[in-house]
């Protein structure tokens, strides 16, 4: 099913999510939930905060990315991206690897049409259950590493403009205020 996604100015967005304890068909069916709803919005991760649920639960899909551009192992070995993909991560932690900070254009769902450039580690380990709870490392770089970042990011209720200098959030601010004024109104007119 395709859930409505949550923007920008909605208070879910900033809530830590919950660890995940029980893996039953619930959780299974939210995450098939959510991987729907990634895909009808042309997304490629979705953390549950943006469909009004504070849990520790993300989902990510990079199988349209060039194969060159994911670098990565998922408990030790390179596996084919369309085998692993789309990818559940559930109660993550997330460890920073050596390397860089790059900068690079993120954009999120719940922030229609706003993109900004965002400084990210290029490299972490990130260590997540699976839906049926099982234990899982992935360490990744580039574009896998970003997007991993972006959606936890989430489940500790951070937004990608939280990592923006004074300067790169005032030319953003008109955009913004817009936005978190139409989601205001139309939470309280529903109709519109």
């Amino acid at each position: 099913m395709i859930l409505r996604v949550t923007r920008y100015g909605e208070a879910v967005l900033r809530e830590a999510g919950e660890r995940v304890d029980v893996f039953d068909a619930a959780l299974r069916k939210l995450v098939e939930d959510m991987v729907e709803t990634m895909y009808a919005a042309e997304g490629i991760g979705l953390a549950a905060q943006q469909i009004g649920v504070p849990r520790q639960i993300c989902v990510v899909d990079l199988s349209l990315l060039p194969e060159e551009d994911l670098d990565y192992e998922l408990d030790g070995k390179r596996v084919p991206i369309d085998l692993i993909m789309p990818m559940a991560i559930i109660n993550p932690e997330l460890t920073v690897l050596p390397g860089s900070v790059v900068a690079a254009e993120e954009g999120c769902l719940s922030f229609p049409a706003i993109r900004a450039d965002i400084p990210r580690v290029e490299a972490i380990e990130v260590a997540f259950q699976d839906v049926k709870g099982e234990p899982h490392r992935l360490r990744c770089r580039g574009w896998f590493a970003r997007v991993v970042q972006h959606e936890v990011d989430h489940l500790k209720g951070v937004l990608f403009i939280d990592h923006l200098d004074r300067r790169q959030l005032r030319l953003l601010e008109p955009r913004l205020t817009r936005l978190k004024g139409r989601v205001e109104r139309e939470m309280r007119d529903p109709s519109n």
